[in-house]
């Protein structure tokens, strides 16, 4: 059954950033889009298992550190190699001034 977590505060991420959240023996990245909206994603990328979270943000992708694949981090898709399996994404809202995802 999911549940919604509370995964940090609204200004803990800058527009077009993205960090790293832990939960359950599982790590997950939250967005936050360049227009103040927040999006969740599986934390590792698809290829290597590389945390996303030290990857660069621009505009709805998502590029991992290692070998530069890019996801778009609002549908999980994969935007090509070495990339190809897309990542799952997760459910936001915001309450207040926190962000929670639904895992």
């Amino acid at each position: 059954m999911a549940e919604w977590i509370d995964a940090c505060a609204k200004d803990d991420i800058d527009a077009e950033d993205v960090m790293r959240f832990d939960h359950g023996g599982k790590t997950y990245a939250i967005y936050r889009s360049p227009d103040g909206e927040f999006f969740a994603t599986d934390g590792l990328c698809t290829h290597e298992k590389i945390h996303l979270a030290g990857g660069l943000v621009m505009d709805d992708i998502i590029e991992c550190p290692k070998h530069n694949g890019r996801f778009n981090y609002k549908t999980g898709v994969a935007k090509g190699a070495p990339v190809c399996v897309n990542l799952a994404t997760y459910p936001v809202r915001v309450q207040g001034d926190r962000v929670l995802i639904e895992i």
